[in-house]
């Protein structure tokens, strides 16, 4: 999701997809590439952007993780650990006003 995001802006903004692709069909249209080395060309290109694409994800998620983190911020993990226990103890408590037993729980 973030990469192609990140991929459409850097590309679109800048207008190099739509470039390169008029240059290599001017290739083309001229008789210096045919037409499968041209396609050759950009299905390499394309990779090497997508690849580049996916190392500045990995930076930005490398980032924003560490600015996360320094923040102090529980992580999706933190909040689902709460509403288990928070589930848990609801059900301790409608145990308790209903009169039913409740067996002891183990802490983790």
């Amino acid at each position: 999701m973030i990469t192609g995001l990140v991929r459409k802006t850097l590309l679109a903004g800048i207008g190099i997809e739509e470039k390169f692709q008029e240059m290599v069909n001017g290739f083309v249209k001229k008789g210096e590439l045919s037409q499968s080395q041209g396609a050759k060309l950009v299905r390499e290109w394309t990779d090497i952007a997508e690849k580049s694409t996916s190392e500045l994800n990995k930076s930005i998620g490398e980032v924003v993780e560490k600015a996360l983190q320094k923040t102090n911020l529980p992580t999706r993990d933190d909040v689902q650990a709460v509403n288990r226990k928070i589930q848990s103890l609801t059900l301790r408590v409608k145990r308790l006003e209903s009169g039913a037993e409740i067996p002891e729980e183990k802490e983790p």
